[in-house]
């Protein structure tokens, strides 16, 4: 049987996401065999969104984690994390909501970024009013343009930033996440003259003898190039779970695809069409296709795609039956897991425990 079957598939309705723990687990050691250990590491949660799944990184001694929204940081403080970074700026009543998940949850240390002089001051106002003190770090954009203040411009905000009531100046936030250069050594360049304008500002920093603790830098792609330097924290989050979309351009990253899709064949339009029952609601369409990657099918071309429905073509159509269940890995994980409310965990062929996707939700309880 092929390792993406499953012993007991008739019991599983489709479109499925399937979790293969061992796979999962692998990825896991990977990422601290690349780390040489938990201590710098400040995985993202985006990418899985799931509780047992911090809960399994905190038992490997990971104590630090990145995620995107405030569900996000409430999923990681209800497992137990110690340590979560809101690597999205809050605004309007977000920062309302950033003050009531500190004081919710005391065990948890929280901090999250900035890189606008008004949202400092409005962080600051809510955590004097709230009687808090908040960590915050300056986002710099180191070359992606989505947010971050430009470097050269950053010294003047963070001495801002360390002097306003209720916050503490608490390191730089650099994500890199327009490098994806296949080639490890054009990519390692690429990353190195990004980051040179991010350490020159740190320099700055701690010759104006302003305090900077952190410096939580990148994402998956460079995760082995910041490693390197000691002096960062480094951030991997699609590596938990894996995508082809990463798979195929990063040959020198070997994660393992840990999260397969489960569809079935729904109808058989034409000679050489299947339909799948793997639409737009069961996997990312940002991308082009192949949005996903059949793994009986692995050439087959995507010919229609809407809300429900994936119509292939295929040669091998005829080996097909309506109701026969097929497997893909999505192009791009990240968005696919937030399509599913849950997660059919695999254990030794079979579909074990589920898993609900608590922070694909904008809110828990907070």
């Amino acid at each position: 049987m092929d390792w993406f079957c499953l012993s007991n598939e008739g019991d599983v309705p489709s479109p499925a996401l399937l979790i293969f723990e061992e796979r999962v687990n692998a990825n896991l050691r990977l990422m601290l065999e690349i780390a040489g250990g938990p201590a710098r590491l400040r995985p993202h949660v985006k990418t899985h969104k799931l509780g047992p799944l911090v809960t399994r990184q905190l038992a490997l001694g990971i104590t630090k984690f990145k995620c995107a929204t405030i569900a996000e940081a409430e999923m990681c403080a209800l497992a137990g994390a110690p340590d979560v970074l809101l690597a999205f700026a809050p605004v309007g009543p977000n920062i309302a909501r950033f003050c009531q998940l500190n004081a919710a949850f005391p065990a948890t240390h929280f901090s999250t970024i900035a890189d606008d002089r008004d949202q400092i001051h409005a962080l600051s106002a809510a955590a004097s009013v709230a009687r808090l003190t908040l960590d915050v770090l300056l986002d710099v954009d180191c070359g992606m343009h989505r947010t971050g203040i430009a470097p050269d411009a950053a010294l003047e905000l963070y001495r801002e930033l360390s002097t306003s009531a209720g916050l503490r100046a608490a390191g730089l936030h650099a994500y890199d996440g327009h490098i994806h250069e296949p080639d490890p050594a054009m990519r390692r360049a690429q990353c190195d003259a990004a980051f040179a304008p991010v350490l020159a500002l740190r320099s700055a920093m701690v010759k104006a003898g302003l305090p900077v603790p952190a410096l939580v830098a990148g994402g998956t792609p460079t995760f082995p190039i910041h490693v390197a330097h000691a002096d960062r924290e480094c951030s991997p989050g699609t590596s938990v779970l894996w995508d082809f979309g990463y798979g195929d351009k990063f040959a020198d990253l070997p994660f393992q695809c840990a999260a397969v899709l489960l569809a079935r064949v729904v109808s058989k339009p034409g000679p050489h069409l299947l339909c799948l029952d793997l639409g737009h609601k069961a996997v990312a369409a940002e991308n082009p296709p192949p949005r996903v990657r059949l793994l009986e099918l692995p050439d087959a071309t995507a010919v229609m795609h809407s809300e429900e429905h994936l119509v292939i073509e295929t040669p091998r159509a005829a080996e097909f039956a309506v109701g026969d269940a097929l497997h893909g890995i999505p192009r791009h994980v990240c968005p696919t897991v937030a399509l599913h409310s849950e997660a059919v965990v695999v254990r030794g062929g079979a579909a074990d425990e589920r898993w609900p996707i608590t922070a694909r939700a904008r809110s828990i309880t907070i």
